[in-house]
């Protein structure tokens, strides 16, 4: 996985009814998320700061050391370089203070989904990650990822759809 600054797209400004593919690396790529106790203090807080700036967490895959997160604004206000700022700095900050280590590096990836990507393609093939690397052998059985928005079998029967939008079954 890259750890580069991929930077942001020039031309768009993240604000708005769209609908994001999200990668967060952890400092390092150090293994905290392989530790219940981990993950459910950071998705606390991406959940926490998805209240905040009008986002739906549509998928969330934590695997050992990133989060994938599918998320869809709820407003036109939406903005999602503050959501992203948001979660990286409430969980970095709860994490620091409980485990004493940091817990991102600097830059994250973003994708924004176009208009001819199913939300709920894009949700199965992050939920399906961890069967892909070897850390499941089915997504219902992986314990962290999920949605708040769907029942997992309802996007484990959806059309998979690639991150690229090409569809794969």
């Amino acid at each position: 996985m890259l750890t580069g600054n991929p930077g942001h797209l020039e031309t768009f400004d993240y604000v708005g009814l769209h609908r994001y593919f999200l990668t967060l690396c952890t400092h390092s790529r150090h293994h905290h998320f392989v530790v219940r106790e981990h993950v459910d203090l950071v998705l606390e807080q991406i959940v926490r700061s998805a209240a905040d700036t009008g986002f739906a967490i549509v998928a969330y895959c934590f695997m050992p050391d990133h989060v994938h997160l599918v998320v869809a604004a709820e407003s036109e206000e939406s903005d999602c370089r503050q959501f992203i700022k948001r979660a990286k700095q409430f969980s970095g900050y709860y994490f620091k203070q409980r485990f004493r280590r940091s817990l991102w590096q600097r830059y994250g990836f973003e994708r924004v989904l176009r208009n001819d990507e199913p939300t709920l393609g894009v949700a199965r093939y992050t939920l399906e990650n961890p069967v892909r690397a070897g850390l499941a052998t089915c997504a219902e059985d992986y314990p962290f990822g999920g949605s708040l928005v769907y029942p997992i079998a309802e996007i484990l029967a959806a059309v998979q759809m690639m991150p690229t939008g090409r569809s794969s079954g």
